[in-house]
Parts: C-alpha cells; structure tokens; sequence
C-alpha cells in the first residue's frame, strides 16, 4: 500500500515528528499548507496535527479534504502538552470529522512549548489557563513551558505504517 505523511503545525513540535516518521519510513511527508498535493493519490495517511485551544489544528484542512480522505486508513497523530488520557480522546473526537472517527487509529504524542517562541495571544491565553489550572504541575508548564519530544514515541506509528504497508488488518 501507497502512503504519504500530512501534518500541520504551529510551533514545529508536529513538523519534526512527522520529518521522524517519515524517516523511519521511507513516506513522503507534506505540509496541509502545501495545495499541489492531492491525498487522494494515496491508500493511506499518516495525519498529525498539534491540538491547540482543545482542538485539531488542521479541522479545516480535514473538511476540505473530506472526500478525499474518508475512505481511507488514517494513522492520525496529535501533538499537544496532554499526556493520552480520557481529556485528550474527548478532544480529538470533538474535532474530528464524525464518518472519519471509526477509520482513525489515534496516536497521542507530546509536544514542546517554549513560551518566548510563542504569539503573544498564545502567551496570554497560557498564562490564564495556567492560573486557572487546577493540576498544579500541569499550571505550572502551561506558565513555563515544557519540552518532552521524543523520537522513541513515534514507534507505536511506526508499527502501524508497516501494518498497513505489508496489507495487514489494524489490530
């Protein structure tokens, strides 16, 4: 099976995973910015987005490209500050298209936030959501930051890519 690597990203923490696994796999990774590239030519996707303000980052490129994508298997990875966990699965499943939810086998990968590096909209939505966090700890990196990008983490999608690569059902 044919497939190619689609990301989004805002700061270069989802950019860089899907540079890895693209290495890791031989796949052609775009940037969703990038218009010239039809994913419709393609068995399969690797999608990966960061998830900010609780929702997927490229939820626009996904409906525009619905058609396209919606009978495909999807490896969708995200890219936030949220460890896997109940909270994370409620936001991706809020932003994805429903017909697609069933077809998705979801990988949550955590991110990097350097607040300097950030808008200054960015910056001031952190500090309030850091104030008003009631996790301590996880306050405490929405104000200061967080760097916990890890190569290794990319091998559950590895697996997946060989999977779908060698015509194996997705267990």
């Amino acid at each position: 099976m044919k497939g190619a690597i689609f990301f989004s990203s805002k700061y270069g923490s989802t950019a860089q995973y899907a540079n890895w696994i693209g290495e890791a796999t031989g796949l052609p990774v775009f940037n969703t910015k990038d218009k010239k590239v039809n994913p419709s030519v393609y068995d399969f996707l690797v999608l990966g987005c960061p998830i900010i303000y609780y929702k997927l980052y490229n939820r626009k490129w996904m409906k525009a490209n619905l058609t396209s994508i919606e009978n495909k298997p999807i490896i969708f990875f995200t890219v936030s500050g949220a460890g896997p966990g109940p909270k994370l699965d409620d936001w991706f499943a809020n932003s994805i298209p429903k017909k697609l939810i069933s077809k998705i086998k979801h990988v949550a990968l955590r991110g990097r936030q350097i607040p300097k590096e950030l808008t200054w909209f960015d910056r001031i939505m952190l500090i309030i959501a850091g104030l008003k966090n009631p996790d301590p700890i996880a306050g405490k990196e929405e104000l200061k930051g967080f760097d916990y990008m890890d190569k290794s983490s990319i091998k559950p999608i590895i697996d997946l890519v060989e999977q779908f690569q060698s015509n194996d059902t997705i267990v």
